[in-house]
């Protein structure tokens, strides 16, 4: 065992370079002075200058955290109710609803965001609802990431025991004070893992944002990607950095919160 250790490093190490070099390179590179990217000529700010000054990319940024923040905060509740639901309650039909859950999470992503566009197109011709735009991608990203919160939930609630709810209960506190101050209290990592997912689905999505997007509602994806057509820009690079530092520091607050709570 201790003459393989070293090859074990080794592996290790390569696998976290295979991973990580890009990102590390994407980081690098937006301090380039270099107007078009290519060999290093020099530390420079001013492409994160540049980024900030552009309406249109500042504008794709508030879309995306309007979209990501909506979405997760309504697919986190319904995500939760649904978890706690499958795991408390008994009802015809459970089984078969909890295999359904599974779908849009195995379901190929262009799959469901034709099927969506699809469904949008039926209801706006025939009822005039479901005009393209912010709100229709809010609720097409509420519509996968509801399964991810719910699995993450419900595999929380798997180890808890039952018999902590059922001693509240029996000590006089009703169905809403038990999830309150004993329920939720107990799956809260679990919540806010499932939320923390469902963001970073949210974030990143190109497929089914584009499919779903209208006038005025391009996101960062939808925007990166027309620009990566055209030829990458510092700028980008820039803007990538920054949605690397947030989401560093999303994930080390959702870890300290979750071990707090654990």
């Amino acid at each position: 065992m201790n003459r393989n250790r070293p090859w074990s490093w080794v592996v290790a190490i390569l696998i976290y370079v295979f991973l990580y070099a890009p990102i590390v390179a994407v980081v690098i590179y937006s301090f380039n002075s270099a107007k078009y990217g290519g060999p290093w000529a020099g530390f420079s700010l001013e492409w994160y200058g540049k980024l900030f000054s552009t309406s249109q990319k500042l504008d794709a940024a508030a879309n995306s955290l309007i979209l990501a923040l909506s979405s997760t905060a309504i697919s986190t509740v319904l995500g939760t109710m649904l978890g706690y639901g499958l795991v408390r309650y008994s009802f015809p039909g459970k089984q078969t609803f909890s295999w359904l859950m599974y779908f849009p999470v195995v379901v190929p992503e262009i799959v469901m965001a034709v099927s969506i566009l699809i469904f949008y197109s039926m209801m706006h011709s025939r009822l005039g609802l479901f005009q393209l735009g912010l709100g229709t991608m809010i609720i097409a990203h509420i519509t996968f990431q509801v399964p991810f919160v719910a699995i993450v939930v419900r595999a929380r609630m798997a180890g808890m025991d039952p018999s902590i709810e059922e001693a509240a209960h029996d000590l006089g506190a009703s169905n809403w004070q038990k999830f309150r101050y004993i329920t939720l209290p107990l799956i809260l990592p679990g919540v806010l893992a499932g939320g923390a997912l469902a963001f970073t689905l949210s974030i990143d999505d190109f497929v089914v944002s584009y499919f779903t997007a209208g006038p005025g509602a391009t996101t960062l994806p939808i925007l990166i990607f027309s620009s990566v057509k055209r030829g990458v820009t510092p700028d980008v690079n820039a803007l990538s950095t920054l949605i690397i530092l947030v989401s560093i520091i999303s994930t080390v607050l959702v870890l300290l919160l979750s071990r707090r709570r654990a």
